[in-house]
């Protein structure tokens, strides 16, 4: 697959402008993007600014700590569904994981899975910066087990993004049962390459454009 249709091109800062998401989906469609991904308010926004064009929106929920409740994890994923995303990428509940509260995480990760519906992706953020290795299969098998699509390596906000050591790891868990998302400080051709050679099947990055040109 061409490294543009692995790219979901992504503005999640807090300070992000409805003018600069307007541009992230101009970028986009111009440059045949897989998605675009946004925090839950400009869903919306994203939504019909790319109506008609073969671009996705991804939103995030529980974003960026994965420290809110089932119940509010599942109402964020409720209206990002009801104003048109696409994708869902969640952040996993860390701290129950720490805690090795499985169930917990596993059921957080089930229960938005059934708000998405069976038509939309749901990716799930493991923080692996938090994570050591057998953390990180740990993590990976109850993603898998939560049902979502996709195992997502970071949210940018972490002190650490992707790692390729990490993508492995997380590859030799899921196999061909899940897609890998590297996401958080990649930003160049060179790294993006480097994911997917670890087995990354998409890439998430705020320099998509300077990626793929």
């Amino acid at each position: 697959m061409e490294l543009r249709k692995m790219m979901d091109h992504t503005l999640l800062k807090a300070e992000a402008k409805g003018d600069e998401i307007d541009k992230l989906c101009k970028e986009a469609a111009e440059h045949g993007f897989f998605a675009v991904c946004v925090n839950p308010y400009y869903v919306s926004r994203a939504a019909i600014e790319l109506k008609g064009k073969d671009v996705k929106v991804a939103a995030v929920v529980g974003f960026p700590l994965g420290a809110t409740t089932t119940a509010v994890k599942v109402c964020e994923t409720q209206k990002a569904v009801a104003d048109g995303a696409d994708e869902i990428d969640m952040v996993m509940n860390i701290g129950a994981f720490k805690n090795g509260e499985y169930s917990y995480v596993e059921e957080d990760i089930k229960a938005v899975r059934i708000s998405t519906g069976k038509d939309r992706v749901l990716k799930v953020i493991i923080e692996t910066c938090y994570l050591d290795e057998s953390e990180v299969k740990k993590a990976a098998e109850l993603v898998l087990r939560g049902g979502a699509d996709f195992v997502k390596t970071s949210t940018g906000f972490g002190p650490e993004g992707a790692k390729a050591s990490d993508i492995i790891i997380i590859k030799s868990v899921v196999g061909e049962n899940a897609g890998i998302k590297a996401s958080g400080g990649i930003r160049d051709r060179e790294k993006a390459l480097k994911m997917i050679e670890a087995g990354a099947t998409r890439i998430g990055a705020s320099a998509s454009v300077k990626i793929v040109e």
